[in-house]
């Protein structure tokens, strides 16, 4: 039978016309009957009669002007002895069953020319006969150019152009979603100098591939170019699709903690991120981004619904959570009608884990608020920052400044060059939501301070305004003041600290056991330091004071209390002040917000996990502790793998510490992916099972956040009504490209092609494509 995809093209603009149909029926040795419609028929449907290599019959059919063919298997073999080579023996191919007379040919065919013996052929000019046969033998052997092969390769060339269009169409798809630009464009007619992204690449990509251009544009179907906006949405979502369903896959079975913050977009509406962190088949902590979605309302109930509904729609089940990560918000964290206990009512194993990240960022915040001192430096550190970079003018004017002043330094010999060195910088607005951004602005403030104070002279003699003559000479008093300086240099240690901790705890593979201990670690060095500061940093301010012409107090000098009216003075000495009533105090109140903020580093869940690090040959190593972490998930571990684990475990830690593989491992992390590599989780399987139960549990929301800082790219001012659909799948891809770089164009053209009917179907990719 004729290939129903090579016919179906021509159904709606070939016919046959009356004459033709009734010389075929009678090429193929059929009645024809007076009376036959006048009317054309479609080519296809002839074709579907004629080239069956089957037996039919002719029933009645509602259509009077064609018979209705009912296929008939035919059940008949060739038998060999029915072929005789001698053309004068043989009998005629029209005698033997139709559903075998091309078998019958091509074996006559195989068995090669055969002369008669004994025959004497009369010699004549031409030969009709001969010739006229000898045309067909050459036209059967040329199987290329025969009528059903003429429809096959017609269709299969539709169905080639069709596949390298819509692969043209996707590689264009693939490059906007990666980089995160927009499809559309105002004006995307044929007259138009800027059709939008996707026409104007589609259009580059086609002048540089020639297979390209003879399927696209104007040389494609005009109702199946594939350029509409419906299009590329389907094929957007058909790249999220396959990329959200790699990532249910990798989480399979295992269990998985979830992440979730709310954040407004530029649409004014509230979207909810959801990020997965689990453990995947190699030991490796893996956070994945896998939805956004739009919430009418930002009430735990509300998240609540949006997560089950976004569960039930990729198989995943809430009874495999085994860890919560938000914010401080009430709606989150509330004991009582929070996100957080509407999830533990349901699965009581669901540890919730408040945002590492965020309360060190807390602890910050209520240092700079809660102490006089601190609060005052950081707002005319704001100061600063906005008079000299209040214009576009000042901030040049700092810029050349600063670059003079670094070239004069070179070429004195006072700093040397390499790479990365005195590079031109800026000041940094510092942000109110993110307070390590202090840690930069302050750092540059030191290092800019000549040009800084340059700037602010040049404003109190040039500017026109009284008002920004008035603050620039009360900022360089304030500067130029010793109690600031010591601020600046006391501020900038305390943030360091606390800076490099909160790129840490930011990390996507970061789990609670380095967590606990990197946080134990800064605790104890704000302890040494509140010890041993002191000298470090006065020495530090006197140092930088003398350099800038700076007047230094005397530690031995009365000094009044500050807030305090001279009618009502308090005389205390300059020491005094500056060590306990500024650094004591402020050390003092770090140290207690670390302690308050993370009080549940102590908690029993905490310090059983605390256990399971391996630094100093799993020196922490305590197995009736992790015996107690698995009785705190029955789900995970039954009656009996309490009571296996224990020999487990000691068995455990005595062939890690005699390995050399394990050695120098310092990280839970790690130390899971040297287990999987090792094949140990099979000897083990219980101690693994812990493990992962470990570090399934979030950290910090960064991932979660990181989702809103890409939203704000992918829906700007100018893509501003983009669905929350087509944004979601946006975000999917542009957030997880490593996973949209491995999926083959072939995975997602099949999909693509069965969300819904389509005007054409894809073929199977069984010949070279051309992208």
């Amino acid at each position: 039978m004729a290939d129903e995809s090579a016919v179906a093209p021509l159904r709606m603009v070939n016919f046959v016309s009356e004459e033709q149909l009734i010389q075929l029926k009678r090429t193929r040795g059929e009645r024809v009957e007076d009376g036959t419609a006048s009317r054309d028929r479609p080519l296809y449907e002839i074709m579907e009669r004629f080239f069956k290599p089957k037996r039919f019959r002719e029933s009645s059919s509602n259509d009077p002007n064609i018979s209705e063919v009912v296929e008939i298997q035919s059940h008949v073999e060739l038998n060999v002895n029915d072929i005789v080579s001698d053309p004068g023996l043989r009998k005629s191919i029209e005698e033997f069953d139709i559903s075998i007379q091309d078998q019958v040919r091509r074996e006559y065919l195989t068995r090669g020319p055969c002369q008669p013996i004994g025959h004497m052929y009369p010699k004549r000019t031409f030969d009709s006969c001969h010739n006229h046969a000898r045309v067909q033998f050459e036209s059967f052997q040329d199987q290329r150019h025969s009528v059903s092969n003429i429809l096959r390769a017609h269709g299969r060339d539709i169905e080639v152009s069709y596949r390298t269009r819509l692969t043209a169409m996707l590689d264009v798809t693939r490059f906007l979603l990666k980089q995160g630009l927009s499809f559309r464009g105002h004006d995307e007619s044929s007259n138009s100098l800027n059709r939008g992204n996707f026409l104007e690449l589609l259009q580059w990509y086609s002048q540089r591939n020639e297979e390209v251009s003879k399927v696209v544009n104007q040389n494609a179907p005009g109702n199946n170019q594939m350029i509409s906006p419906t299009i590329q949405k389907d094929l957007t979502h058909a790249c999220a699709s396959e990329i959200t369903l790699s990532i249910i896959k990798d989480i399979g079975n295992n269990v998985f903690s979830l992440m979730v913050d709310e954040s407004r977009d530029i649409s004014v509406k509230e979207q909810m991120g959801v990020v997965l962190r689990y453990v995947n088949k190699r030991g490796q902590v893996i956070e994945r981004f896998l939805a956004i979605v739009h919430v009418s309302d930002t009430s735990s109930r509300s998240l609540k619904d949006a997560i089950d509904a976004l569960f039930v729609k990729h198989g995943l089940s809430l009874s495999r959570l085994r860890g919560q990560g938000y914010d401080g918000a009430s709606n989150m964290r509330g004991e009582f009608n929070g996100l957080k206990y509407l999830i533990l009512q349901e699965n009581p194993y669901a540890r919730y884990i408040h945002c590492f990240s965020h309360k060190l960022q807390l602890v910050i915040v209520a240092v700079a608020k809660s102490n006089l001192n601190a609060s005052g430096f950081f707002n005319y550190v704001t100061m600063i920052v906005n008079t000299t970079g209040a214009s576009c003018k000042r901030r040049d004017q700092l810029r050349q400044i600063e670059h003079d002043r670094i070239v004069a330094m070179l070429e004195g010999g006072d700093i040397s060059t390499g790479s990365g060195k005195n590079q031109e910088i800026n000041l940094v607005r510092p942000g109110d939501t993110r307070w390590g951004s202090h840690y930069l602005t302050l750092g540059r403030l030191l290092s800019m301070w000549p040009s800084v104070i340059q700037v602010l002279e040049n404003i109190c003699d040039d500017s026109s305004s009284f008002d920004s003559r008035g603050v620039a000479k009360s900022l360089i008093q304030k500067m130029e003041n010793y109690e600031f300086v010591f601020m600046l240099h006391l501020m900038k240690m305390i943030l360091g600290m606390t800076h490099e901790l909160s790129l840490v705890l930011q990390q996507k593979d970061q789990n609670i056991v380095q967590a606990i201990s990197l946080i134990e670690s800064v605790k104890g060095q704000f302890q040494i330091f509140r010890e041993e500061g002191w000298h470090i940093i006065i020495d530090k301010v006197n140092t930088f004071c003398e350099f800038n012409d700076i007047p230094v107090s005397e530690m031995k000098d009365n000094c009044l209390i500050s807030g305090r009216s001279r009618r009502r003075k308090q005389v205390i000495t300059n020491l005094h002040y500056y060590r306990v009533e500024i650094f004591y105090q402020v050390v003092d109140l770090v140290i207690q917000e670390m302690n308050t903020r993370f009080s549940e580093v102590s908690t029993e869940l905490l310090s059983c996990i605390a256990c399971l690090h391996p630094r100093n040959s799993f020196s922490e190593f305590n197995v009736q502790k992790l015996v107690r972490l698995c009785d705190l998930y029955p789900e995970d571990f039954s009656t009996n793998d309490c009571i296996v684990i224990e020999q487990q475990l000691q068995n455990f830690i005595h062939n890690i510490r005699q390995d050399p593989n394990f050695s120098g491992i310092e990280d839970l992390g790690s130390f899971a992916q040297k287990i999987v590599e090792t094949l140990k989780n099979q000897a083990y399987p219980l101690v693994y099972r812990l493990i992962e139960m470990t570090l399934v549990l979030p950290v910090a929301t960064a991932s979660v956040e990181r989702v809103f800082s890409a939203m704000k790219m992918i829906k700007t001012d100018l893509r501003n009504r983009m669905g929350d659909e087509w944004m979601n799948d946006s975000l999917v891809v542009y957030i997880e490209k490593d996973i949209f770089s491995t999926i083959e164009n072939e995975q997602i053209l099949q999909r693509f092609q069965n969300m819904k009917s389509r005007r054409m179907q894809l073929p199977p990719l069984s010949y070279p494509t051309t992208t």
